[in-house]
């Protein structure tokens, strides 16, 4: 787990924090098959299990394009679809990115 904490901190000093409209994407996302951490300082970790395989992203948030955003370095960078932006269902945040419902974990 140190390797994961230590990689947050260097990538936090690459990414722009996120917009003021945009907080509400900030927290602990997942599902059974998705987890998505995006942190206010604009660091995203990622990882998705598909197909038997497990694709992961960690990096600094980009930029916003409407309700997408996009994490990485330069050309090596990822568009993440957000269908559905942060927003309650009975109570829980829930969102859906890359046609996955995501919900929040508790502060």
């Amino acid at each position: 787990m140190a390797p994961f904490l230590l990689l947050l901190m260097l990538l936090s000093g690459c990414s722009k924090p996120l917009p003021d409209d945009k907080l509400m994407y900030a927290g602990e996302w997942q599902s059974k098959e998705m987890y998505l951490l995006i942190l206010p300082d604009g660091t995203v970790a990622y990882e998705r299990l598909k197909n038997g395989g497990t694709t992961s992203i960690n990096g600094p948030l980009k930029e916003f394009n409407g309700d997408n955003f996009v994490v990485g370095f330069g050309p090596l960078s990822s568009t993440f679809e957000v269908s559905e932006p942060p927003h309650l269902v009975d109570g829980h945040w829930q969102m859906v990115v890359d046609g996955v419902r995501l919900t929040r974990s508790p502060d």
